[in-house]
């Protein structure tokens, strides 16, 4: 399988962001798997639980304390894609963003995010 994201960048402290997702597969069908996003900041390794999940039912949103209110994930199933909106971001927020279709083991090469003024 094969996972793209995109959307990452600099920007401020205060600023918003968006990111892409996409991912295909043989056999594999978008709207059947959530989609998580997972972050790893700056010298660090992947964080194991997601900042944001987004269920292949219902749309069911989940989010980490730290970015609960700031950031909504969202999907459109017809194209294939997934979002994470990022608003009011801070430097902690920096690092490298990664979509994650579950269960499955497609890994995309993350986009990066800087929040520096």
């Amino acid at each position: 399988g094969q996972v793209v994201e995109s959307g990452g960048g600099l920007v401020q402290p205060g600023g918003n962001l968006t990111l892409s997702c996409t991912a295909s597969g043989s056999g594999f069908t978008f709207s059947d798997f959530a989609i998580s996003w997972y972050r790893q900041r700056p010298g660090k390794e992947r964080e194991d639980l997601p900042v944001a999940t987004i269920g292949a039912i219902r749309n069911l949103q989940t989010y980490d304390d730290s970015v609960k209110d700031r950031f909504t994930a969202s999907r459109d199933n017809a194209k294939t894609m997934a979002y994470l909106h990022m608003t009011d971001l801070q430097p902690e927020d920096s690092g490298i963003y990664f979509c994650h279709p579950r269960p499955t083991n497609y890994w995309g090469q993350g986009t990066q995010v800087i929040v520096s003024a």
